[in-house]
C-alpha cells in the first residue's frame, strides 16, 4: 500500500524534502545569504525565482548571530505593514486612545423641539453603528426631544479631506467588497451594510439586513447558476447604486441596490458590502431609526461644509474601546479599514500645525518620523496608507523585523504580540503550519496580494529562544505557492535550522 502524502501544501513541500534525505539529519548551521535546502527546493519546485524572497532571522532574547537573505531590499509587504501601523500607533498614541461620536445641537431646544440642525460629528469611531446610533437617539428622546426641524448633518471634519474616497480609483475588480473600504472620521458601521441572498431552485431573495425603508434591492438582473455555493462570486458583478424614483427631496433619498451576474441554486451567503452611498446611508438609518422612536424630522441628511464649530451643545456621545484592544481584531483579522483608520489617526496631531497638508500625508510623515526617532534604518520605505493594501508600498525585511525587535524590547510587547496571529491556532495563521513545532507558537502576521505573501512576527527554535522573522515573496508568477515557501522558512525556524552561534 502506497504512503499517502499529507494534503496541505506546506505538509506536501516538507515531505517531498524529507522523502529525498536517505538519513534525516540537523543541517549545519546556515551562513548569510543562504538558504535551508527546503526551502531552496520548495521555490525551485514552484517556479519561484530565488531573487523573489527576502527574508532575516533576529535573534529577540539570546546572543545568537542573525541571519539574512537579501533583507535589505526594499519590497512589497502587504498587509504585514499593518504591524508598523500597530507599532507607530502604540507608541505614539498609547494603547488607551479613543475614538468618539457626538450628537450637537445647532439650535435651541424649545418646547421639544431642536429648532435647527442635529450635527452627527465623527471622531474615528470604529465601534458606532446602528445599535449605538439608536442609544444615543433614545438620549435625545429621553431629554424630551420630539422633534428636528432643521437637517442631519455629517461632520467627517476630523481629517483633511473630510471624504478622503472620493475621486479614488478602485483597487481591484472589487470596489465593494469590504476589504476595499476607504474610512473617514464617520464610519458608520464601517462602511458596510449586510447583503442577504437566498436561492432556491428558481428564485434568488436578497435583502440588506437590517431592512431600511427606503432600501430596496432589484434582483431582476442577476441569474441562477448550478455551481457549488462555494464557488458563489465566480458570476459576481459589482451592483449598480440608483436613486429611488420619486423619492422626496425633503426626506432622506431612498436607494435602489441592483444586483448583476449570477449566483448559484440553493445557495445562502451573507457578505458585507459598500452596497449604499455612505452619505444616504446614514440619512436612511437616521429617518427609520428616529421614526420607530417616535421622533419628526423636517429636514434632509447632508455633509457638513466646515468643522462643527467647538460652541455647540453636546447632546449625546459614543466611545469607542480603546485602541489597544481593537489593534487586535485589525491584525489578527487583517482588517484593512481598521488599519486604515489607524493610520490616519496617526497624522491628526500634526493638522493643528500643518494646516494645508492631508491627514494621510501627515500620518506618512509621522511613520517615517518614528523610524528616524528610532534609530532604525528603513532604507527604500515608502507608506501609503498603513494596511498594506497598495501597490506603493514598500519595506525591506531587515526593517519589518527590526520593528519587532523595538516592540519587543519596549514597553508595548505585550499588546503587540496579543495582536499577531497564532501559527495553526487563530486569525489569518489559523490553517497554517499545524504539522509544525511552530504550531501554538510562532506568532506571525500575514500579508497577501495578487504579486506578493509575506510573514511577519516572532518564531521559537528548539532552545526557546525568541526570534524576529520577516520575510517576503513578490513574484508575477506562480505567486500561490509562497505561501508553502515562507511556511516552511518558518518551520525550519522552529526546527533550529538557522541557528548560528554567537561571537
Amino acid at each position: 500500500m502506497s504512503r499517502r502524502l499529507p494534503s496541505t501544501p506546506f505538509a506536501l513541500l516538507a515531505a517531498l524534502w524529507l522523502a529525498g534525505c536517505a538519513t534525516p539529519m540537523a543541517p549545519p548551521p546556515l551562513a548569510d545569504g543562504t538558504l535551508p535546502a527546503p526551502v531552496v527546493q520548495a521555490m525551485a519546485q514552484a517556479g519561484l525565482a530565488a531573487d523573489s524572497l527576502g527574508a532575516v532571522a533576529l535573534p529577540l532574547d539570546h546572543a545568537a548571530k542573525a541571519w539574512h537573505y537579501r533583507s535589505g531590499v526594499p519590497m512589497q509587504p502587504g498587509s504585514a505593514m499593518k504591524l508598523v501601523t500597530t507599532v507607530v500607533l502604540l507608541d505614539r498614541l498609547g494603547g488607551t486612545h479613543t475614538g468618539h461620536t457626538r450628537l450637537l445641537a445647532a439650535g435651541p431646544v424649545v418646547g421639544g423641539v431642536l429648532q435647527g440642525d442635529l450635527v452627527l460629528q465623527g471622531g474615528a469611531d470604529p465601534d458606532f453603528g446602528i445599535a449605538p446610533w439608536w442609544l444615543l437617539l433614545r438620549e435625545l428622546r429621553d431629554q424630551g426631544i420630539t422633534r428636528i426641524s432643521g437637517d442631519l448633518v455629517l461632520d467627517r471634519h476630523r481629517y483633511r479631506p473630510a471624504r478622503l474616497d472620493i475621486g479614488v480609483p478602485p483597487f481591484d475588480e472589487r470596489p465593494e467588497s469590504w476589504w476595499n473600504v476607504i474610512p473617514d472620521a464617520l464610519p458608520i458601521d464601517l462602511g458596510l451594510q449586510t447583503l442577504e441572498l437566498v436561492a432556491d431552485h428558481s428564485t434568488l431573495r436578497a435583502r440588506v439586513k437590517p431592512a431600511l425603508a427606503g432600501l430596496r434591492v432589484d434582483t431582476s438582473r442577476m441569474a441562477l447558476n448550478d455551481k457549488p455555493c462555494t464557488n458563489w462570486s465566480d458570476d459576481w458583478v459589482t451592483p449598480l447604486r440608483l436613486d429611488e424614483p420619486g423619492a422626496a427631496p425633503a426626506a432622506a433619498p431612498g436607494a435602489v441596490l441592483v444586483l448583476q451576474g449570477a449566483f448559484p441554486r440553493g445557495c445562502t451567503r451573507n457578505e458585507n458590502l459598500q452596497a449604499v452611498d455612505r452619505t444616504r446611508h446614514a440619512g436612511l438609518v437616521f429617518a427609520q431609526t428616529w421614526r420607530e422612536l417616535g421622533g419628526q424630522w423636517d429636514g434632509r441628511v447632508r455633509e457638513a461644509d466646515a468643522a462643527a464649530p467647538e460652541t455647540l451643545v453636546v447632546l449625546a456621545q459614543h466611545r469607542s474601546r480603546p485602541w489597544g484592544e481593537m489593534l487586535r481584531t485589525m491584525v489578527k483579522t487583517s482588517d484593512n479599514t481598521l488599519a486604515r483608520l489607524a493610520f490616519l489617526e496617526l497624522g491628526v496631531p500634526a493638522m493643528a500645525a500643518q494646516p494645508q497638508a492631508t491627514t494621510l500625508d501627515l500620518a506618512r510623515q509621522a511613520v517615517q518620523g518614528w523610524y528616524a526617532q528610532q534609530g532604525i534604518e528603513a532604507p527604500g520605505l515608502v507608506v501609503d496608507n498603513g494596511s498594506g493594501l497598495s501597490r506603493s508600498e514598500r519595506i525591506s525585511a531587515q526593517t519589518l523585523a527590526q520593528t519587532v525587535a523595538w516592540a519587543w524590547r519596549s514597553r508595548h510587547a505585550p499588546d503587540v504580540l496579543m495582536t499577531l496571529p497564532v501559527a495553526g491556532v487563530d486569525g489569518t495563521m489559523r490553517n497554517r503550519l499545524k504539522d509544525s513545532p511552530a504550531a501554538g507558537v510562532a506568532r506571525l502576521k500575514t500579508g497577501t496580494l495578487r504579486n506578493v505573501r509575506a510573514l511577519v512576527g516572532v518564531a521559537v527554535d528548539p532552545q526557546g529562544r525568541s526570534w524576529a522573522l520577516a520575510a517576503m515573496i513578490n513574484s508575477d508568477e506562480h505567486i500561490a505557492a509562497g505561501r508553502a515557501v515562507l511556511d516552511l522558512l518558518v518551520d525550519r525556524v522552529a526546527r533550529g535550522d538557522l541557528a548560528r552561534p554567537g561571537r
